[in-house]
């Protein structure tokens, strides 16, 4: 398998060499105006330095690439843009996408394994309990510039696959005003507006952003309003802002649906209600300070709180007991454990015939509050060029979650109306939970960035990380522990400019993820849970660590016959994680538990080209991702056709990890019509993905699929812009997500089949109109 890899690494990357060299000797002088050298951040809201003496490959969007959009989450433009990233959607919300960057999720979904970092502004906005990302309270309008960072340990826990890094704007970056309304398909309603400004040495940013959504599915209406304020100072020597972000949002999130429902209906779901409400706010203070002309120091200081409220309606285990032991009485999991409330009383069997539900609500509070400083030289070692950084942050975050069940009937709307009764099963498995958890994060870091000579940079460093996370059990001790993680990450890289023009690159890094409180919170055997819904116990897991090797080229060109410039790329990776955590089964059947399941790895080409002149821009971006279990583990699929009598199944190495697609092609343009009218579109083409709960790949994979979505402007006159965005223009039917489920779960629906899928959004059509000032 090495030696395979390496040979396909090779055998793609020389022919670019080759031909983007001639192709650079073949241009004419003065063709083309070079843009700004593309700059890359080295660490967590600290410096950046040219993209071509980065060890890593280099991925960025921008606020143009986002505007091309419906402005829904930056997700969507990531998608768009960059073929190593791949959007599925678990939840059934267009506003709550699963990000995937290299096989590495950052996830809105509690006990996603998360394994990317997000930053806005040099805060890391991954949420206390779970790790989870809230992409819909992010104000798309408000964000300057979107990195994907790869091979980088500075970027602290998480950042496994990497680190999402958003700038955001200010007053010094952004001047003029901006308003914004657009309606379209489903209901669909945004109105946003930014507005920046500088006077003398201060600046000021504002922009907000309101999102009324009915949704093309059942029960799935969205309501979002996010804000973006920023002040800013600006002196010779010294920079500081003073940010705050606020969002809310209210989703309706109905999940994967059975196959059967949508042979019927494309907007059937499943049971309900389903829906999230989310209240986050951050105030974020940052400064910059130039101490001499080749030494800064940088530093943040913030508050962040986050409240979520979760309803979730299922199918239950309660059920009418055998009336000859326990007549008039309900029973859970079999027809002889007598069900229980809150008060610990026998619970009379009011179904009156029909299927059993429960009303499934979580409600997480966080707050949190970290610090970070750095410093940056840039002082010559024996006449070479040296950028040296050494920093260190500190964060903590304490968490209340509650949970809890109430008792109910499935409709024959498949909603699920509450009985007024709390399920408390203390020794089984459905028992409200009160925890409260505190995490304490901590980094020091170093890199060196050394100009060996004017071609060859080698950078070194690396990060040691300690993370203590303590859970206690409101309402009992099963909950309580307490669990401690050190770990150094180590980074090494060089780059070598083969030409001016062509850059060759490599590196190897560890970075390591600290089990979550969540995961923490259900990692025992003899007690396991529902991961959507409840905590149970706290045994010891232990962390994740990745270890990245990449290779690849990066380079520009021009061809005689065409006015604009090339810029191109291709590389290779690979990722191999050690202790990876998955949910794994119990003895119950369809319960399950987090552990360490062995070795994984994800590997894979990069390649892009992307052409920019006056009036054309294009690109093709293309990815091949190769994601497989390393060991041999046993996972709970109690509704896989191919487990055993206990519901599991073997997985043995080489088995894929479901929910990747293995392909990936980008492909858009754009062209300027006139001075006034732009016309542009994009397709996105993945291939297909096995379920989840198939990770044995005997079942048949959720379809690939290819659509084409459409972006028009026209300037009306100077300060005003009327557009129009088309959405799967095509109108594909196609499915961007898989699970095993119950089909028996509601009876009388009669349904056997157990796939159950998240189906991309239908046509959709977006107009709007801008106003600048």
């Amino acid at each position: 398998m090495r030696r395979l890899f390496a040979g396909v690494a090779l055998s793609t990357l020389l022919p670019c060499i080759s031909y983007a060299q001639n192709a650079t000797n073949a241009s004419p002088e003065g063709a083309v105006a070079l843009p700004e050298i593309e700059v890359v951040a080295t660490a967590p809201g600290g410096p950046s330095v040219a993209a071509d003496k980065v060890p890593a490959a280099v991925r960025s969007v921008s606020a143009a690439d986002i505007a091309k959009t419906n402005g829904a989450t930056v997700a969507n433009a990531l998608d768009q843009q960059l073929s190593s990233v791949s959007v599925n959607s678990v939840t059934g919300n267009q506003y709550q996408p699963d990000v995937s960057y290299r096989g590495f999720d950052a996830s809105p979904v509690s006990g996603t394994p998360e394994g990317l970092a997000v930053y806005q502004n040099g805060v890391r906005i991954n949420e206390a309990f779970g790790d989870i990302v809230n992409w819909e309270l992010i104000p798309t309008n408000a964000i300057d510039q979107t990195q994907l960072i790869s091979n980088n340990p500075a970027f602290g826990l998480n950042a496994l696959g990497g680190a999402v890094v958003l700038t955001m704007k200010n007053g010094f970056t952004y001047q003029g005003g901006e308003a914004n309304l657009q309606i379209g398909s489903y209901g669909s309603r945004l109105a946003s507006f930014q507005y920046g400004k500088q006077i003398g040495n201060f600046s000021l940013y504002v922009a907000g952003q309101g999102i009324n959504d009915a949704g093309w599915r059942d029960y799935s209406r969205s309501q979002i309003r996010r804000f973006y304020a920023d002040l800013g100072y600006r002196a010779e020597a010294a920079e500081f802002h003073l940010s705050l972000s606020q969002g809310s949002s209210h989703l309706g999130n109905l999940g994967p649906t059975p196959t059967q429902l949508l042979a019927i209906r494309d907007a059937a779901v499943y049971t309900g209600p389903q829906n999230t409400h989310n209240d986050a706010w951050m105030a974020n203070l940052s400064g910059k300070l130039d101490v001499t002309d080749t030494l800064k120091i940088e530093g943040n200081a913030y508050v962040r709180s986050f409240r979520q409220r979760h309803n979730d309606g299922n199918p239950s285990q309660a059920q009418s007991c055998d009336p000859a032991v326990n007549p008039g009485l309900l029973c859970f999991g079999d027809p002889e454990t007598l069900l229980t409330d809150a008060n610990g009383n026998q619970v009379a069997d009011t179904l009156n015939g029909g299927v059993a539900g429960e009303i499934d609500r979580t409600h997480t509070s966080s707050l949190g509050e970290g610090a970070s400083l750095q410093a940056t030289s840039t002082q010559e070692i024996g006449g070479f060029n040296n950028r040296l950084v050494i920093g260190a942050s500190a964060d903590h975050a304490v968490t209340s979650f509650l949970g809890s069940g109430e008792l109910g009937v499935i409709q024959p709307d498949l909603t699920v109306a509450g009985l007024g009764t709390i399920i408390d099963e203390p020794g089984g498995d459905d028992a409200p939970v009160s925890l409260r958890t505190t995490n304490a994060y901590y980094g020091v870091y170093a890199l060196d960035a050394f100009d060996v000579t004017d071609r060859l940079t080698v950078t070194a460093g690396g990060r040691y990380n300690l993370a203590n996370i303590s859970l206690n059990d409101r309402l009992g001790t099963a909950l309580n522990g307490n669990n401690t993680y050190t770990h150094f990450n180590p980074l090494l890289g060089a780059t070598y400019k083969l030409t001016p023009d062509i850059t060759i690159y490599g590196g190897f890094s560890e970075a390591n993820r600290a089990p979550t409180p969540l995961e923490l919170g259900c990692a025992d055997p003899a007690h396991p849970c529902l991961i959507d819904n409840f905590v149970v116990s706290d045994p010891h897991l232990r962390q994740v660590v990745s270890r990245t090797f990449e290779t690849g080229l990066r380079g520009k060109f021009t061809l005689a016959s065409l006015p604009g410039r090339f810029d191109w790329s291709g590389g290779v990776f690979r990722a191999t994680n050690n202790n990876d955590i998955l949910n794994v089964p119990s003895d119950i059947t369809g319960l399950g538990f987090f552990q360490n399941i062995g070795r994984t790895r994800r590997q894979g080409i990069e390649l892009a080209l992307k052409y920019t002149d006056d009036r054309w821009s294009a690109y093709a971006r293309y990815s091949f991702l190769d994601a497989t279990f390393l060991s041999d583990v046993k996972l709970a699929s109690p509704f896989n056709p191919f487990a055993d009598a206990n519901g599991d199944i073997l997985v043995h190495p080489g088995d894929r990890i479901p929910s990747l697609p293995r392909h990936k092609l980008n492909l858009g343009i754009d062209y300027r019509v006139t001075d006034k009218l732009t016309v542009g579109g994009d397709v996105i083409m993945a291939s297909g993905q096995f379920l989840s709960g198939d990770q044995i790949n005997l079942l048949g994979k959720v379809p690939g699929y290819g659509i084409v979505n459409l972006h028009a402007s026209y300037q009306v006159w100077d300060h005003a812009q009327a557009y129009a965005l088309v959405g799967n223009a095509l109108d594909k039917r196609y499915k961007t997500f898989g699970i095993l489920g119950n089909p028996a779960a509601v009876p009388f629906l009669n349904l056997s089949d157990p796939r159950f899928f998240s189906l991309g959004p239908p046509l959709s059509v977006q107009m709007g109109v801008k106003a600048t000032f």
